[in-house]
């Protein structure tokens, strides 16, 4: 393992390539959380909506049905 990193480490890499390469880690690193929930079919949000309460309205008050 260790002899792979030092050759991965040595190999000279065009501007170009480095900025893909670490283009392609940010997005992975960003992208795979989101890409599982979307496979696994779980919501991005937090899943907690509450009618009732503080912040259930614009003022913050509760909401009343007409």
């Amino acid at each position: 393992m260790h002899q792979q990193v030092n050759t991965l480490m040595r190999k000279e890499i065009s501007r170009k390539e480095f900025l893909g390469m670490s283009g392609l880690a940010v997005a992975s690193i960003f992208g795979f959380g989101t890409l599982i929930k979307l496979v696994t079919g779980q919501s991005t949000g937090t899943g907690k909506h509450f009618a009732t309460g503080y912040g259930s309205s614009p003022y913050g008050g509760a909401k009343e049905s007409h």
